[in-house]
């Protein structure tokens, strides 16, 4: 198990991961269809959307949080 204090990081590590996995096969299918060699195709472009989610998810989430807390009312 990890740490608590990593918490934030493995969140956007998994959620990353998850979506990029959802967009980079729909892009895929999308752009090739249900071709040969399609499960190696979504994997090599999910493989370098990851590598681009993951670190963005780990710049924009404080962002995000502002915004978000801008735009819900506080009791």
């Amino acid at each position: 198990m990890f740490p608590a204090r990593l918490a934030p990081i493995l969140f956007g590590f998994v959620l990353s991961g998850l979506m990029s996995l959802i967009v980079s096969g729909l892009s895929t299918f999308r752009a090739v269809g249900l071709v040969h060699g399609f499960p190696i195709l979504w994997l090599g472009n999910w493989a370098v959307s990851w590598a681009i989610a993951f670190p963005t998810v780990l710049v924009v989430a404080p962002l995000t949080r502002k915004i978000v807390a801008r735009l819900v009312r506080q009791n």
